[in-house]
């Protein structure tokens, strides 16, 4: 798998949607065993906008979010305050260094190869009465990331795409993600839902995945314009089949997969 250049630009621009999922999780997450004064931690921050809604609903909390991508700590650094900072790590090697209240993981983990390898460490980082809760995406069987490989892997693209998009396994089913969430002393909820999102614009499908599952093929064709153009025309071409335009917008459906998983005291 290719590691993306991400755009924050490109990313925010569905940010109502993209945001209803951790607003959904936010809700279902238990209060800190230190409120109002939690250690927080939002492990692949992005752009920010998510960890600044964390800073909403405790506003005394300490706040750190880790991301990789150095555009997206760039623009998160905007939302920046007394309690909230931002700071640049990898998930894959990423171990607290401290005690958290809540480490909590919004559409990052499906980027960790082998991201439940890292639950304990990160289990082990919570402080009794604790929580680690996280959403990732349950969709690549759907078309957009279904069409994006079968493209990918055909004759004219094989040589330059091979081994660059993630697959159906880049996450886990709710089972097996509740089995290896739950362990003595930690229990955990896990629950998955299908959104119906009403997108606006021309080719919105492609201008969602523009944000996110298409960018490892942008990098990898990021040195070849002309490639890079005629993968998105066939890619394109082929959403709109998958996602025709309606007379309010292009429904776009979403299925994202919850867990919560909580330590006792």
């Amino acid at each position: 798998m290719t590691t993306p250049t991400w755009d924050p630009q490109q990313y925010l621009r569905h940010a109502d949607h993209r945001t209803r999922p951790f607003q959904d999780l936010l809700s279902r997450i238990p209060e800190p065993p230190a409120a109002p004064t939690p250690r927080i931690a939002d492990l692949g921050c992005g752009a920010g906008n998510v960890t600044a809604l964390l800073a909403v609903r405790w506003p005394r909390a300490r706040i750190t979010g880790y991301d990789n991508s150095p555009q997206m700590l760039e623009r998160a650094r905007a939302h920046a305050t007394a309690l909230l900072d931002f700071a640049e790590a990898d998930a894959t090697t990423w171990t607290p260094a401290e005690p958290y209240d809540l480490i909590v993981s919004n559409a990052l983990l499906q980027w960790v190869p082998d991201h439940v390898g890292r639950f304990p460490d990160w289990l082990d980082g919570i402080t009794p009465g604790g929580t680690f809760a996280f959403q990732v995406p349950g969709n690549f069987d759907q078309p957009t990331h279904t069409l994006m490989r079968e493209l990918a892997e055909s004759s004219r693209w094989r040589s330059r795409l091979t081994g660059v998009l993630r697959h159906a396994d880049a996450v886990l089913s709710p089972a097996a993600y509740l089995d290896a969430l739950t362990a003595p002393g930690v229990t955990a909820d896990v629950w998955e839902t299908t959104y119906l999102h009403l997108l606006q614009g021309e080719d919105a499908a492609l201008d969602w995945v523009k944000g996110t599952g298409l960018r490892p093929v942008l990098a990898a064709l990021a040195d070849d314009p002309e490639a890079h153009e005629a993968f998105l025309t066939e890619y394109r071409d082929l959403l709109r089949t998958a996602y025709p335009k309606g007379p309010h917008g292009t429904v776009f459906p979403f299925r994202r997969i919850f867990a919560v998983a909580h330590k006792e005291k």
